[in-house]
């Protein structure tokens, strides 16, 4: 027989331990992912962004519609979400999008973008993208930064869920200098928190110098400011020698990062977003409607794979990213509510879930219901739990 002492030993040997993981791997984050980012070039945006790309998705609509291989219903879901709420992420681009200018035209466009998001109803997500901590890009990124938060400040409070988007990231140490500029922001100008999303677009990102995973890292020296892990599809495709026609968020290569990307996340709250397709919806009826089946199919495939997020680039984007969202979530809400019951029922079905499982399908569900796709209430009548009930399972 065991000594009785002998479990307590355990508990001291592993205490240590126990609190590194609780740390490291906290799981779910409570609140809502956005489906997408939206990506605007900082000289394009104003306080009217928001409003003209509802605008110019609706008229995409109009104009080239009805969506392909969407019914009437889910088509009349599209519009009204489109009408009510367009644009659920939203980044002012100051790096690829916007490019290399002279300071005095940065340091304007830093200042007005500031003051437009102060003035606008801005979405529930919000930030920009700042160039990278390169050497070269280095101190006009932290300008930037600066100079758009005391104009934005100069208005008005941060917005809810503002965080910054560092891109082209190559080392850990990179991470932890975005650690310390937040710190340094928030110090200077008595900010809370700052959060901060990664951007995977580098190879170096993936795999360092000595051959070691560096994902992982990356996100664990963030000390819990990350709010994201974005793949960028052409940066990334690019610095492998891909040949511009590859390029491609379906491409190998493309899937090896994100897998990469989603097992170094697990477990630690911190959401992972896909990349983009650079094929616009734009031009001739039967250009849009090609488009629009391409980043609906892509869509829908990253969604199967667990990428719950995306990059829209275009007004005319937003239809499909809505419809193959909405459909992805409404094709399998019953099943997914009826195993949800059985399992909370213990009864008898033709799939033995596990609770492991039981937590998947309260998370698709609720996911649905946050990006609406599904009404809380139906899911409630069909699962047995509403969406508070919901977020417990998860954990």
């Amino acid at each position: 027989m065991l000594d009785p002492a002998f479990a307590g030993q355990l508990d001291a040997v592993l205490a240590a331990d126990d609190a590194q993981r609780t740390s490291r791997y906290p799981g779910s984050r409570a609140g809502r992912q956005p489906v997408h980012t939206v990506y605007v070039p900082a000289d394009r945006f104003g306080e009217q962004t928001v409003d003209d790309w509802r605008v110019d998705a609706l008229a995409a609509v109009d104009e080239h519609g009805p969506l392909p291989d969407v019914d009437a219903d889910l088509q009349a879901r599209v519009r009204a979400k489109l009408e009510d709420e367009p644009i659920e992420d939203l980044r002012i681009d100051f790096e690829d999008g916007y490019g290399v200018r002279d300071d005095d035209a940065e340091d304007e466009a830093a200042r007005a973008a500031g003051g437009a998001l102060a003035r606008m109803a801005h979405p529930a997500f919000v930030g920009i993208r700042m160039k990278s901590l390169e050497g070269p890009t280095r101190r006009r990124s932290v300008r930037t930064l600066e100079l758009f938060l005391e104009s934005l400040l100069g208005a008005g409070p941060l917005p809810p869920g503002f965080r910054f988007t560092l891109p082209k990231v190559t080392s850990v140490r990179q991470v932890e200098a975005m650690v310390e500029i937040c710190a340094a922001l928030e110090s200077a100008y008595s900010l809370p928190t700052l959060g901060f999303e990664i951007q995977i677009e580098t190879p170096q990102a993936i795999v360092g110098a000595d051959g070691a995973a560096l994902v992982a890292p990356m996100l664990h020296v963030a000390a819990g400011r990350c709010a994201g892990l974005h793949y960028g599809t052409y940066d990334y495709s690019a610095s492998l020698g891909i040949a511009a026609a590859f390029q491609s968020m379906e491409h190998p290569a493309a899937d090896h990062a994100k897998a990469v990307m989603q097992v170094a996340a697990a477990g630690t709250g911190v959401p992972v977003c896909d990349g983009s397709t650079n094929v616009l919806p734009v031009g001739t009826r039967e250009s849009v409607r090609d488009a629009w089946t391409l980043h609906a199919r892509l869509v829908r495939r990253s969604l199967e794979r667990g990428f719950y997020q995306g990059w829209d680039l275009h007004p005319a984007q937003l239809p499909t990213r809505y419809a193959a969202t909405f459909g992805f979530y409404r094709d399998s809400a019953a099943a997914s509510a009826a195993r949800l019951r059985a399992y909370l029922a213990r009864a008898e079905s033709g799939v033995l879930d596990e609770p492991a499982t039981a937590r998947a399908l309260a998370g698709f569900l609720l996911r649905g219901i946050q990006c609406g796709a599904l009404e809380g209430e139906d899911i409630q009548t069909a699962s047995g739990v509403d969406t508070a009930a919901l977020s417990a399972l998860i954990g």
